[in-house]
């Protein structure tokens, strides 16, 4: 399987938004679920969203009813749309799936900014 890489991250001012892609095959997204994670300076690596096989999603309290992870309708790339962000989500993002947890393998991820 091809390594996942991340997108669109940025700078962006406290209250913005961003949206993360990660091109990923149809086959990945119908055999392994899918997850966006992050790690902040100094901190341990967060999981952020996930994505199950079936569609059901979850996120980390920190995130609830701001982010949002998704797929396009064609199956090939994952989201994940960031609303109301802040400081505190300022972190490194790294898409992944149960196939590359279970790799140890990870991209280089997007740095995601929020700062005045």
């Amino acid at each position: 399987q091809a390594q996942l890489r991340e997108s669109g991250g940025g700078l962006v001012q406290p209250g913005g938004s961003l949206r993360l892609s990660c091109p990923a095959s149809p086959d990945i997204f119908r055999r392994y679920a899918m997850y966006w994670y992050r790690q902040a300076p100094g901190k341990d690596r967060e999981l952020v969203a996930s994505l199950s096989t079936v569609g059901r999603t979850t996120y980390a309290n920190s995130v609830k009813g701001r982010f949002t992870i998704s797929r396009d309708n064609t199956g090939t790339t994952l989201y994940l749309q960031m609303n109301n962000l802040n400081p505190e989500d300022t972190a490194i993002y790294y898409c992944s799936s149960d196939y590359e947890l279970a790799a140890r393998r990870w991209g280089q991820g997007t740095q995601v900014t929020v700062s005045s």
